[in-house]
């Protein structure tokens, strides 16, 4: 007995190696933690179960049958965060580069399957190369079934993609189809096609930041949620995520103990409004002064900045929160905005937390550009995204809700449940000058006559007081008790019960 008790813990230590002590050292002279320290330092202590420590790769051509490590280059299993379940995935770029064979993806399709039968999210954490060569179509295959698993959990679980090392061809579809991407910067890097053969096919000399880098991704694409300076930063901050969200889709998102008093009272917003319309303020300051504690876990931040959205708490309850910001191109919506704050409002949805929205908004971006990349396409996802969402919705228009943006920021007619305005509000059409100089064609000659009319819309309709006459405001707020306000709207909608009218699926414009 002491001999076969002593042989397993042989064979564990060698899975636990990897790819031995000069492949690890060279992990972590690129500044990267090997796959089980990354796992270590997401989980809590003591918590890791691994699945699959002893499997290996079945291939006999191109000498592979002389080449086996346990666990071939994916470590799999469970844990917890703050003692909640998840299951996790961490590839060893140790091991074959992290490549991807058909026992290696069966070992993470075996922790999708568990996570969805067992109610729990999935983080799956990237370092590879791609698909195993020697394998063929045997790995093209063990893709699709990690695929597969994806499609059938989304909206189900909560999936987490980090991408801490390389992640190209087929591995970068499976992250693409999670609810949230995170990069790493400097050290990892996203593409279907390498620069390879980008140089080979285009002729273009790219490098693998230039075509995939964390900067690529957060701030022109939009592919990724976030970037973070090293592993340890990133894998405490996707630790912070975890805490908002729901462990599946049959659950309420976790209460937490709270000391921020929820009547508490914030008279710094009175004056966050400039007297003057045109001049921006910071949508981020108002969001942090009203949600609990100033926490604010922002969601894409650095990717369509005019509109600002993310997880908070409010009296202890986890909320997604969308906000324009006046202080990028006055927060206007365009394509980036749109598709970014959509997909936001459809994850909260599918996972039953509530949705506040903040509102500043001048309307829709003008231009050929936004025109010829389909604004009115995009836009239209918000616009469904917010009418479909059946989660609790608190809308607080700040200033202007001009045109048909002020429509799909989760007004009143979206089944936005409790609209409030501050008193500096302004709803309407559009903005008076553009408004008078349309209805007064005539007078455009007359300057004086144009000031008076526009002064007169603006006394008419640059307040909130006209749309609160028709119902689609419920009150007007004063901006300091904005906290209190929305807290006491989302105890009275913890009950809300309302479904769509049955369907397979919808047809959102994508």
């Amino acid at each position: 007995m002491k001999d076969m008790l002593e042989a397993l813990e042989a064979k564990r230590a060698q899975a636990r190696f990897g790819g031995g002590q000069k492949r690890v050292e060279a992990q972590h002279a690129k500044g990267k933690l090997t796959a089980r320290e990354r796992i270590e330092l997401l989980l809590d202590e003591g918590s890791f179960e691994e699945y699959d420590m002893f499997v290996e790769h079945r291939c006999a051509d191109f000498g592979m049958a002389d080449q086996k490590v346990p666990g071939d280059g994916v470590v799999t299993g469970w844990g917890t965060v703050n003692g909640r379940l998840v299951y996790v995935f961490s590839k060893d770029f140790t091991v074959f580069g992290g490549s991807l064979s058909m026992a290696h993806a069966e070992k993470i399709v075996k922790v999708q399957r568990m996570a969805a039968r067992n109610g729990a999210p999935v983080i799956g954490l990237f370092d590879a190369g791609g698909a195993r060569i020697q394998e063929g179509v045997d790995s093209l295959a063990g893709y699709a079934d990690i695929f597969m698993e994806n499609v059938l959990s989304s909206g189900v679980i909560p999936q987490i993609s980090v991408i801490m090392g390389p992640c190209a061809g087929g591995d970068v579809y499976s992250p693409a189809m999670t609810d949230f991407i995170f990069m790493v910067k400097d050290t990892s890097y996203m593409f279907v096609t390498g620069p390879d053969v980008v140089k080979t096919v285009t002729n273009e000399v790219v490098t693998a930041e230039e075509l995939g880098g964390a900067r690529v991704h957060t701030q022109r694409s939009g592919v990724a949620d976030g970037a973070f300076e090293n592993d340890i930063e990133a894998i405490a901050e996707i630790r912070r995520l975890i805490d908002f969200l729901p462990l599946s889709n049959r659950e309420r998102p976790p209460h937490r103990p709270v000391h921020d008093d929820p009547e508490r009272v914030e008279r710094s917003l009175d004056t966050l409004i400039p007297d003057n319309a045109n001049k921006p303020y910071d949508m981020r300051e108002l969001i942090e002064k009203v949600v609990d504690e100033g926490d604010f876990f922002e969601i894409g931040k650095d990717f369509g900045k005019n509109i600002l959205v993310g997880f908070a708490r409010l009296d202890g309850d986890p909320v997604g929160v969308v906000a324009n910001q006046p202080m990028t191109l006055a927060g206007v919506l365009d394509i980036d905005a749109s598709r970014k704050a959509a997909r936001f409002v459809r994850f909260c949805d599918c996972f039953n937390i509530p949705i506040v929205t903040f509102v500043d908004v001048p309307g829709f971006m003008p231009g050929t550009k936004q025109e010829y990349g389909g604004l009115i396409r995009h836009g239209a996802k918000l616009l469904f995204a917010f009418a479909e969402a059946t989660v609790p919705k608190v809308t607080v228009i700040t200033r202007k809700a001009y045109g048909g943006a002020y429509d799909v920021m989760s007004s009143k007619h979206l089944r936005g449940d409790v609209t409030y305005a501050w008193p500096t509000a302004e709803i309407a059409v559009m903005g008076s000058k553009g408004a008078v100089e349309i209805i007064f064609r005539a007078e455009m000659g007359d300057p004086d006559k144009l000031a008076a009319r526009e002064a007169e819309y603006k006394a008419r309709f640059a307040n909130p007081f006209v749309a609160a006459s028709r119902g689609y405001i419920d009150d007007v707020i004063m901006p300091h008790n904005t906290r209190k306000r929305v807290i006491r709207a989302l105890k009275t909608l913890k009950g809300k019960k309302l479904e769509n009218p049955w369907k397979k699926h919808d047809n959102i414009p994508l």
